[in-house]
């Protein structure tokens, strides 16, 4: 079954084994909140990592149900990030999710080359699944919020991240669009020669299970009628799953563009570790979090 819709992820969860989720200094009411919706909804079990009794006023100044949850006591911060990751490392968690702790702090647990959760050689990157009210499928999109201007190799790896995440969401071959400012090979124009080399590479099967196409500027990637007049054929052009953003300001302004003014709602989470990892912000709404972490617990081996 192909996941068309976000809401769609809880019923394909709950005919599958729980995920464990492990909160990294949760001492917040935005991420206990996030975690008793998602234990709730019966997706997950969850381990909050943080100081204890701040944790368990929280849930009774909420309305939570700590019962719902394990409690390790850690209050410091940084050793709550480095309690967490040594719990998934241990084989406790199959997913992490970021609690109250600043975004560098949780990334250096993930990224410590000794006790973090980083395979040598791998890249982490973000990935989000989106669902927009004027689009008529789900959109893969990367990278919105971690490398500022991939080289080629991270392009590879963030192609690869966005296509496991489409055949994660049921699709069986995605299509995948490297988005330029033009659909020409242009050579002045690096990120129309990356794509063009993607492109040949998916051909070539150096890339597999997907239909790959650049460059493509973003109206031709999913608009028909923009691909029709273009005169691009082909099964990506108009009908894409998913998009490569060439840096983070042309993903990062299609993803805010979407969600503040298109009405659009997603889930996102970082790859490249050993296991996903939720990278929310207390600006994220409930139901963000929720399908990041339903997201997450989803693509969890």
């Amino acid at each position: 079954m192909s996941i068309t819709k976000l809401d769609q992820l809880f019923e394909v969860l709950k005919s599958k084994s729980k995920k464990r989720l492990v909160a990294a200094y949760a001492n917040d009411a935005h991420t206990i909140e996030a975690v008793a919706n998602a234990v709730n909804q019966g997706i997950v079990e969850a381990i909050l990592v943080g100081d204890e009794t701040i944790m368990r006023k929280v849930c009774k100044d909420h309305g939570f149900d700590e019962t719902k949850f394990t409690m390790v006591h850690e209050p410091n911060e940084n050793k709550a990030a480095f309690t967490a990751v040594k719990l998934i490392n241990d084989g406790e968690g199959d997913l992490l999710m970021k609690g109250l702790i600043s975004t560098d702090k949780y990334m250096r647990a993930i990224l410590n080359k000794e006790t973090g959760l980083m395979n040598p050689g791998a890249v982490l990157s973000h990935v989000t699944v989106m669902e927009s009210p004027n689009y008529h499928k789900l959109m893969v999109v990367g990278d919105v919020a971690i490398i500022p201007l991939p080289d080629f190799k991270q392009k590879t790896a963030i192609l690869n991240y966005l296509i496991s995440t489409a055949k994660g969401l049921g699709i069986e071959k995605p299509k995948v669009a490297v988005i330029s400012a033009s659909e020409q090979v242009l050579a002045g124009l690096p990120s129309c020669v990356d794509a063009a080399l993607l492109s040949k590479m998916a051909d070539r099967g150096q890339i597999k299970d997907a239909f790959v196409d650049g460059p493509l500027a973003l109206d031709a990637a999913i608009d028909p009628e923009s691909a029709a007049i273009k005169k691009l054929a082909g099964p990506v052009a108009g009908d894409a799953d998913c998009l490569l953003f060439p840096n983070i300001e042309s993903g990062n302004i299609f993803y805010k563009t979407n969600t503040k003014l298109a009405g659009a709602e997603l889930g996102a989470f970082v790859a490249g570790a050993r296991v996903p990892c939720v990278l929310s912000s207390r600006g994220d709404s409930a139901l963000t979090k929720l399908y990041s972490i339903a997201l997450a617990a989803l693509l969890a081996k």
